[in-house]
């Protein structure tokens, strides 16, 4: 019997925990907000933008999504990056993916305030999440580790294998793992032979973005999936993870897609907020 690693008790708890966070800083005057930036055109970012906007009245922050028409320019967006780190009422910003081909993420990562980046993809944010000191990390790669401590699987001494290298998954995710104490080996779209790297692995992280990569002949009666791809079924009909089903029959766990790591991914993008308040607390620049 495969051990499915469902997020949904955990992201309940989580919940609970943002929400009672989120109550204790309106208590104190502040009522935690976040800004999300939207590119229309891509259907799976607007539902994902829609999710959150629901997930955050739920725990009481406050939400605005900032919608644009696929013609809005680079700067048009810098332009509303910078009002947004000036709002005092805006505690979180969110960069909702993919951008249009015109416009450059790296730029606009950049432009957004550290203490706000509640994405971590903030090049203060990025160095931090190498080095393990404090700042804003990314999210999914959290969700990861937390969905396999969660169900009692352990890192230290592990061998894991991450299958992607992707900016907001796969690389992060390395140096969060080598500070849980596992050992780790990154696969890509030029890895020789991905099946005998997933063979070998304990735990293998699928996060290259790509349906049924991970196959039947990769997988062992002993290994734990952890499925971070978000694919569009061919037929249009809902999502699907990288982890082919028949792959995840044979494995001792995996999680689920839709129902898994990015279930617990959206609250873990509100406890960023929390966190970001903190650091803003810190930095003395909360408007109350």
């Amino acid at each position: 019997m495969v051990d499915m690693l469902k997020a949904k008790p955990l992201a309940d708890a989580a919940q609970s925990e943002v929400a009672a966070g989120a109550a204790r800083w309106r208590e104190k005057g502040v009522v935690p907000g976040v800004g999300a930036l939207l590119v229309e055109g891509d259907p799976a970012s607007a539902y994902y933008a829609g999710a959150k906007r629901k997930m955050a009245e739920k725990l009481g922050i406050r939400f605005e999504l900032l919608a644009f028409n696929r013609g809005v320019t680079e700067e048009e967006l810098l332009a509303e990056i910078r009002r947004l780190n000036e709002d005092g009422g805006v505690h979180g910003i969110m960069l909702e993916l993919p951008l249009p081909k015109t416009v450059n993420p790296r730029r606009l990562a950049e432009a957004i305030d550290p203490l706000k980046d509640v994405d971590g993809i903030a090049p203060a944010n990025v160095q931090a999440c190498l080095t393990g000191e404090p700042g804003i990390y990314p999210a999914t790669p959290q969700s990861c580790i937390r969905l396999l401590h969660g169900y009692g699987y352990s890192l230290q001494r592990a061998d894991v294998v991450v299958v992607g290298r992707g900016e907001t998954v796969g690389r992060p995710l390395v140096p969060m793992l080598l500070r849980e104490q596992a050992t780790v080996t990154v696969c890509h779209s030029r890895t020789k032979d991905l099946a005998s790297h997933v063979r070998r692995a304990d735990i293998a992280i699928a996060a290259a973005g790509v349906p049924n990569l991970i196959t039947p002949e990769m997988t062992h009666p002993g290994l734990v999936l952890v499925d971070a791809g978000i694919n569009e079924k061919a037929d249009g009909g809902g999502i699907t993870g990288d982890v082919a089903p028949e792959a995840a029959a044979l494995a001792a766990a995996v999680s689920p897609v839709p129902g898994g790591v990015g279930t617990l991914t959206t609250v873990i993008l509100f406890e960023n907020v929390l966190r970001a308040l903190e650091l803003q607390e810190l930095a003395g620049r909360l408007a109350k």
